[in-house]
């Protein structure tokens, strides 16, 4: 099996590592000072399950690796529709390209049989952009429990969590799904193939759509926000109105709103990715997280005026930051 890691950042690096531990032939594409450091020191990952420094060849131009059996793609979502470039090397007729993104993904009605099949979410994939560079039919989904963050150059702190669900948007158990789990696997990871990846969907968007966006606004962390008792409040009634969006489009995730509160709390003083991404003055993910499900409870007619004062605010702030990188 040939692997790429697009995006070979705290999560792509952190997958490409265990992947190379596992004997794949993985390789990792990256860029800048983080690339330097893997190509003369390896990646290093530091964690609670045990240190190691792997040696996958790393990159920054994809025509030198060549077409590959899947790429996992570890890019944020808003910046999939200009990725062609990148994917295009290493593609060839059956190559599957493993999303790993938060929030609700471009792919997310393609056969998903029901009365809005097909339907293409525009806050998501603008104009059709994400699926003429990555076709549904290319697609493994693939929802992250584990949190990772690069501490230097080169080198991965793994914080919790060994967990890739990944799926086909069809719901089939494919040979394509359960080769890369295998090779997961033998890495150190887990990476259970589901039949219905959408219910993790939900169950990852219910944290995320409320800590991310409420983060980003207060500068709290997660512990922060939990403690909090008007803020752990405000992220309840998100995560119920975004189980309303859920159980409109046929989905019930199978996890209390408390459970999904106990784990964020567990997760102490982290800073949230969009956090994190406001504080380097880069663009946040707000569109696949929060925006979209607005866009959901609109085509569902749900009520959700929490979801839509809040991404009101950091839609706000978003446009700034977008302002402010973009060249007068």
């Amino acid at each position: 099996m040939r692997v790429a890691v697009v995006g070979a950042g705290a999560i792509g690096a952190y997958v490409g590592a265990a992947l190379h531990r596992a004997g794949v032939d993985v390789h990792l594409v990256a860029r800048g000072a983080h690339l330097e450091a893997i190509r003369r020191d390896g990646v290093r990952v530091l964690s609670p399950r045990g240190d190691f420094t792997a040696r996958p060849p790393a990159t920054d131009d994809p025509r030198e690796i060549g077409p590959v059996d899947h790429v996992f793609l570890g890019l944020k979502a808003n910046a999939y529709a200009g990725c062609g470039p990148m994917l295009d090397p290493l593609t060839k007729d059956d190559t599957a390209v493993i999303a790993a993104q938060n929030g609700i993904p471009w792919w997310y009605f393609h056969k998903l049989a029901g009365p809005h099949e097909g339907y293409r979410i525009e806050t998501v994939d603008p104009g059709g952009a994400v699926t003429a560079t990555i076709p549904p039919e290319r697609a493994i989904g693939c929802v992250v429990y584990a949190a990772t963050e690069i501490t230097a150059p080169g080198v991965i702190r793994h914080l919790e969590g060994t967990r890739f669900s990944i799926g086909e948007p069809g719901g089939a158990i494919s040979p394509r799904c359960v080769a890369f789990s295998e090779a997961m696997v033998a890495g150190g990871l887990k990476c259970p193939v589901e039949a219905d990846l959408r219910e993790d969907i939900w169950i990852k968007l219910m944290g995320n759509i409320a800590f991310n966006p409420i983060s980003a606004l207060s500068r709290a962390t997660m512990i922060e926000i939990c403690r909090h008792r008007d803020s752990r409040e405000l992220v309840i009634t998100m995560m119920r109105e975004t189980l309303d969006v859920a159980e409109r489009l046929g989905c019930r995730p199978e996890i209390s709103i408390e459970r999904r509160l106990a784990g964020a709390e567990r997760a102490g003083h982290h800073k949230t990715s969009m956090l994190q991404d406001l504080e380097k003055g880069k663009p946040l993910e707000l569109d696949v997280i929060l925006t979209a499900v607005v866009e959901l409870a609109d085509l569902t007619g749900t009520p959700v005026p929490t979801l839509r004062a809040i991404n009101a605010v950091a839609g706000l702030i978003n446009q700034k930051i977008i302002g402010a990188t973009v060249p007068a």
